[in-house]
């Protein structure tokens, strides 16, 4: 399969602090991948360096997107060739309308702005200034409308259930599987997704084709994410080092 992303050994700090330890992943174009973790494990760290924002210094390894080394490219020239980010927990820009942001998002893709915000019922929020006074679910669909015209080949996804209601999940599920090319077959898909939580409960609504546990800044297992996360609900993630120990051994 094709590789859209390979990170290679990859060492990270923030303010002189080690969060990442070795990170080893490839994700090839057309598939979604899931990062469990519990809080603070560094599963947004690292989106945060994939995505290049400077206060996560890689100390060692590299990152490749494309085949290009892009380790020392900032965030802007990551954008530029097709990465895309959804924040946890992203600014408001006061002063600024949503139409008028998704406005630069589509100036190279030919969207229609209402069109899709009406799909997904989000036409009431472009004249309001970005993410200002929005709920946990409006944020999501905020970030998500944004990808969507952005149109980027590979998405980041940093707990996209997050703060959502359960009358919203279904449609942030939808906006996700839209976003990643899940309503067409597999072949023809050109875009891949990075999606970390530390619920899972967004697998009940995007599928996965690859699952992996993150704890301490180093990647415990990987496999079948549904299987994965049936077992960090049976025994919790501390279980998952014991499992590791037994392979081990």
């Amino acid at each position: 399969m094709k590789k859209l992303l390979e990170i290679k050994d990859l060492w990270v700090e923030v303010e002189n602090k080690e969060i990442l330890k070795g990170i080893n992943l490839t994700l090839p174009v057309g598939q979604t991948h899931v990062i469990f973790g519990r809080n603070g494990s560094g599963k947004t760290s690292l989106l945060m360096t994939i995505m290049g924002f400077p206060a996560y210094k890689v100390r060692h390894g590299r990152i490749f997107f494309k085949g290009e080394d892009i380790t020392d490219l900032p965030p802007y020239e990551r954008a530029k060739r097709g990465i895309g980010i959804m924040f946890q927990r992203p600014p408001t820009i006061k002063g600024v309308k949503l139409r008028e942001i998704l406005k630069l998002c589509a100036k190279e893709n030919n969207v229609k702005i209402e069109e899709l915000a009406q799909t997904f019922k989000f036409e009431n929020f472009l004249d309001r200034e970005v993410n200002k006074g929005f709920s946990g679910g409006e944020l999501k669909k905020s970030e998500l409308l944004q990808l969507l015209i952005q149109d980027p080949e590979l998405v980041l996804l940093d707990e996209p259930e997050s703060g959502v209601d359960v009358e919203n999940i279904q449609l942030i599920g939808e906006m996700i599987k839209k976003l990643l090319q899940k309503d067409i077959p597999y072949k023809p898909r050109n875009k891949s997704g990075l999606i970390i939580t530390h619920t899972g409960f967004i697998l009940k609504y995007v599928a996965a084709d690859l699952g992996y546990v993150i704890m301490d800044g180093e990647i415990y297992c990987q496999g079948n994410p549904i299987e994965i996360f049936e077992g960090i609900q049976k025994y919790g993630y501390e279980g998952c080092k014991k499992c590791l120990k037994r392979l081990t051994i």
